[in-house]
């Protein structure tokens, strides 16, 4: 699957597109499915998205899930599940690149598969580099390209947990907004913490409703305002401007806001700029933006996922489509939450 970057409705299906060349990796992988996202969406309309030095096209795709067909480095065995990390580090490196921490990359000459100077995962076979691949839990073959959105919320819930150190930090209540993909795993992590979980969308029908109160959480569909509670920990999934406001004005004394939904901008809201800096102040509330992850937090999100319900992971993908049948995968419909494409068995 291809685009040509920065080209509007570019995607197409290149069915003599080249093996994968060994310097990309020591380790071969058979494609089995990739899981498609709003970046998808946001680089097949022209957005942004870099191509490959020397090449015209990207190979899109970044939630990844695959088979090892060969692995002479003895890091996995043939016909091991294994999911790709998204982002390399830069060649200088940044401070943070030098030790793993590419998620945190500080001069952006990082690159990732499927979005920026990498080609993505979404073809026949393709090859990683060691300290690159993941290896999954066979009972995950159905669900494995849940692992790069789940290690997105494995990071942000890494990163909340490091600052409620800075003191004697006992949360009970989290607030997630947005009930898709990343908000239903981080959903999922919050529960598996124990804490008392509340997910707020404004779907008031289909399978989000459900899949929430199936992880014994609540559902809500009011406004943030509306809540009766104010929760220690809140995950914004939405990127709404209006949401983001208000779940930073919402959130409890000594409370932690992660936002990991990105707003597109161009929208001007009449805001209280110094009420919310008195709250912020004078309650020790902390507001900080989480995204990508590092090999730590893919470890962690795989290790979250095998815990995890299977039944409940798979009620997470609406819908399985063949790669013949690519552009009726792109074309979003009114209750998707996780839309798969699917390579191979």
């Amino acid at each position: 699957m291809t685009v040509t970057p920065g080209v509007a409705d570019s995607l197409r299906l290149v069915e003599d597109h080249p093996e994968p060349p060994p310097e990309e990796g020591a380790i071969l992988v058979e494609a089995l499915s990739v899981g498609i996202c709003g970046t998808d969406h946001e680089i097949i309309a022209g957005h942004y998205g870099e191509a490959p030095p020397g090449v015209d096209r990207l190979v899109l795709g970044h939630e990844s899930l695959g088979r090892v067909l060969e692995d002479p480095s003895g890091t996995l065995q043939p016909g091991d599940l294994v999911a790709g990390i998204v982002r390399h580090p830069d060649p200088v490196p940044c401070p943070n690149c030098a030790v793993g921490e590419w998620d945190m990359c500080r001069n952006g000459r990082f690159t990732e598969h499927g979005i920026k100077a990498l080609p993505g995962f979404a073809r026949d076979r393709w090859r990683l580099q060691p300290r690159f691949a993941v290896g999954l839990d066979r009972a995950l073959a159905p669900v494995g390209m849940l692992l790069e959105p789940a290690s997105v919320v494995a990071k942000a819930w890494d990163h909340i947990e490091r600052i409620g150190a800075r003191a004697e930090w006992q949360p009970q209540t989290v607030l997630v907004t947005g009930a898709g993909p990343i908000g239903l795993l981080a959903a999922l992590l919050a529960t598996q913490r124990g804490l008392a979980v509340h997910v707020l969308d404004r779907n008031t029908t289909g399978p989000k409703p459900e899949l929430v109160r199936a992880l014994g959480a609540t559902y809500h569909t009011v406004p943030v305002s509306e809540l009766d509670f104010e929760p220690d920990v809140v995950l914004e999934c939405t990127g709404a401007p209006a949401v983001v406001l208000d779940v930073m004005c919402k959130a409890g004394p000594t409370g932690i806001v992660c936002l990991t939904g990105v707003s597109s901008g161009g929208r001007t809201i009449d805001f209280d700029a110094g009420a919310l800096n008195r709250s912020l102040v004078l309650e020790n509330n902390v507001v900080f933006g989480s995204v990508n992850a590092n090999r730590r937090h893919w470890d962690l999100a795989a290790e979250a996922l095998t815990r995890a319900d299977q039944s409940w992971l798979g009620s997470l993908i609406t819908r399985r489509v063949p790669v013949e049948a690519y552009a009726r995968a792109y074309a979003p419909e009114p209750d998707d939450i996780k839309v798969v494409l699917d390579f191979g068995s």
